[in-house]
């Protein structure tokens, strides 16, 4: 247990220092880009008053050594600063956004993860086979399609033509569960469609792999059914990366919904980016890249955690 605990705070270390650096990358690279931001806000028909007043209120007169203190400081302790357009908390800003990201990701992740998990066990038996083929075909065609392509042939058939689903996802306060799931629905399937196809192929992989193993041969050689030379043999070691990847696949969701949301004018916190972007909102930018950051390590911090824990030789190395 000693080692365990002492795998995870190493990597939980890790995990910290990336972030510090990330953190650092994310205020310096928003420092560098061209322009002055209370100009952009204001627009051109400001006078100089008005601007110096705006940066003097923005605290873009100090250092940007000691900004980012002050920013590291305060996102530490879950304060991002003031927005710069609306004049609100940045976390009054995003806050139900994130909410609707981590909405829509569990929606997905509970469609996708044990679908991709039974697919990729059908096929690792029926591997060479003419449904081996097709679904190696048609998971590669939806890996390799950008999310936004998938979205709109999706809202051209199943919105446009079938007139089954909202092309656009309004989402109200008001809104039951059932009316939620079905104005999600479009950009849920959209994820679904690209992170299940990775995670039937790795599962189909880890499988594969183990069914050569000479353990999974004795096994058959004692006459033992295919399905329970899968559950109880091949599946239980193959829960480590398929775990890996899963995590992996969950951290997409939350931090790959960008042009998802854009699509489907979702109001998530991949949209409150973009339209932060284009009005030169930069405490929002840094949150917001912060919080994707912060969530994608979180997440393969889990991962790593997740295999040590399925994994005997990482759970007692030598």
């Amino acid at each position: 247990m000693g080692d365990l605990l002492r795998l995870v705070l190493k990597r939980l270390g890790y995990g910290l220092l990336t972030l510090l650096v990330v953190s650092i990358l994310i205020f310096f690279a928003v420092e560098m880009l061209p322009g002055d931001v209370a100009e952009q806000i204001l627009g051109q028909g400001a006078t100089p008053e008005t601007v110096a007043r705006l940066r003097e209120q923005l605290g873009l007169n100090q250092p940007a050594v000691v900004r980012y203190l002050q920013w590291l400081g305060g996102a530490v302790q879950g304060d991002f600063g003031i927005s710069a357009t609306s004049g609100d908390p940045v976390m009054d800003v995003i806050g139900t956004r994130f909410v609707n990201t981590l909405f829509l990701a569990a929606y997905a992740a509970v469609i996708a993860v044990p679908v991709a998990i039974i697919l990729g066990i059908i096929v690792a038996l029926l591997r060479n086979t003419i449904f081996d083929r097709v679904a190696n075909v048609l998971t590669l065609t939806s890996i390799s399609s950008p999310e936004f392509f998938l979205g709109y042939i999706l809202i051209l058939f199943l919105a446009v033509k079938a007139n089954m689903f909202p092309a656009i996802a309004n989402l109200s306060s008001g809104m039951d569960l059932g009316e939620l799931l079905y104005r999600t629905f479009l950009p849920a399937l959209t994820l679904v469609l690209v992170v299940t196809a990775h995670m039937m192929r790795m599962t189909r992989a880890a499988i594969i792999a183990l069914l050569s193993s000479p353990y999974i041969e004795m096994a058959r050689l004692k006459g033992v059914p295919p399905w329970k030379v899968i559950v109880r043999h091949a599946l239980p070691n193959a829960w480590a990366p398929i775990i890996n990847v899963v995590a992996l696949n969950l951290a997409y969701l939350i931090t790959g919904v960008v042009l998802v949301e854009v699509v489907f004018v979702y109001p998530g916190i991949g949209q409150a980016l973009v339209d932060a972007v284009s009005k030169r909102d930069f405490p929002v930018v840094q949150a917001c890249s912060l919080i994707f950051a912060a969530t994608f390590i979180l997440l393969n911090l889990a991962a790593d955690v997740g295999a040590i824990l399925t994994n005997p030789r990482l759970r007692h190395p030598k």
